[in-house]
């Protein structure tokens, strides 16, 4: 599993658990002094009349009920929430000895109803309704458990360092996936506890890297669903499986201008390759010039210069492809732009690995070793 280098309602479509917006205020819908009676004079006895007309009556009784609503839908978003870094069970009550009614694992968000000495009784989302789910699918209404946990493993919005507890654990169950015998199920655990991170820790050092690695953690499980489909040997991109991209717009959307939104605009370009060349120029030479106008338009991006890299060697497999095609001069001209890339990534990025594989590359080209091809086998 790669390692890489808060805060809106959000559904499960566009991350792992959705997240409620939290807001330190309730505001009131009613003006100062809006209930006190205007008395415009007129001299005599008044006569008798209701101190509220009837149309003022309607008015009040919908600003009441108004504000009842406003005020109920801010107070549950401001429910304390949480999520733990360790599994426990849910139980009916505050007790080891009454029964379970399920499962929380690591990352699950828990909203928080009440507490009870060493106990939380929470709201546990344990799966959020998939909108695009066929309605037939029992999955598709998503599952929540309403029960008691033990507050042992609870990290909650108030813990002391709540955001480095839960990016530690995220980090370590994304060791345990990397692992060849490492706990089942440790990447959707670690793609879940770094999304945590963001959603209950918006303000966090840590919020933009956790989002991050959520998403590039769900984009590296994708993308070998998609590589393993017959359709992943077609030669149009728009022909084969895309990967969910939502997540890394995400990223690029909450943090613009960090490294954490160059990495996931790197991704994107992923979804726009084609799956087999065919042994034409027409793909090499449009995936050449992505990579070389995100290395332009993101110079400090850690991706840059693998991104000048990908440009260099497709410039270089031009030459031969070019060759079959009887076009000498592109052939040429591909060389000469292949070299000039790679010797970029040697000026620009001299402390990058990127820098002695270019020079490998150099070498190749400039004596005449063929990089694409039966010829390069």
């Amino acid at each position: 599993m790669t390692k890489a280098p808060h805060s809106n309602v959000k559904s499960f479509i566009h991350k792992i658990l959705p997240l409620s917006h939290c807001s330190s205020r309730i505001f009131s819908g009613f003006p100062a002094n809006s209930m006190i009676p205007i008395d415009r004079g007129g001299g005599g006895v008044p006569t008798q009349q209701r101190q509220f007309p009837f149309w003022e009556s309607v008015i009040l009784l919908a600003a009441l009920a108004a504000a009842f609503f406003f005020s109920t839908a801010q107070a549950s978003a401001q429910a304390q929430r949480g999520t733990l870094v360790h599994e426990e069970t849910i139980r009916v009550s505050p007790s080891a000895d009454v029964a379970k009614l399920g499962e929380a694992g690591r990352g699950h968000e828990l909203v928080i109803l009440e507490t009870s000495r060493d106990w939380v009784h929470v709201e546990a989302i344990l799966r959020e309704p998939k909108k695009d789910a066929d309605e037939d699918d029992p999955e598709s209404e998503g599952k929540t458990i309403t029960g008691w946990v033990l507050a042992k493993a609870f990290v909650g919005m108030t813990t002391p360092n709540g955001d480095k507890i839960v990016f530690g654990e995220a980090a370590d169950s994304e060791d345990q996936a990397s692992r060849r015998r490492g706990r089942r199920d440790a990447a959707q655990d670690a793609m879940r506890l770094y999304y945590r991170v963001y959603d209950l820790f918006p303000m966090s050092p840590l919020a933009a890297e956790g989002l991050y690695r959520a998403a590039d953690i769900r984009w590296q499980v994708e993308r070998s669903d998609v590589l393993t489909r017959p359709s992943a040997r077609e030669r149009d991109s728009y022909m084969r499986g895309q990967i969910d991209d939502q997540w890394m717009k995400l990223v690029m959307k909450k943090f613009p201008g960090t490294k954490w939104a160059d990495l996931a605009a790197f991704h994107l370009i992923e979804n726009k390759l084609c799956g087999d060349w065919q042994g034409a120029s027409k793909c090499p030479d449009k995936e050449a010039d992505m990579y070389e106008k995100y290395a332009s338009e993101h110079e400090q991006s850690p991706s840059a210069p693998e991104a000048l890299y990908n440009a260099a060697w497709r410039r270089s497999a031009l030459i031969e492809i070019y060759k079959t095609e009887a076009n000498q001069k592109k052939s040429d001209e591909s060389k000469t732009r292949s070299l000039t890339l790679a010797q970029k990534i040697v000026s620009q990025y001299p402390q990058s690995d990127w820098s002695s594989r270019a020079l490998t590359l150099i070498f190749y080209v400039q004596q005449g070793v063929p990089t694409f091809g039966n010829a390069s086998d």
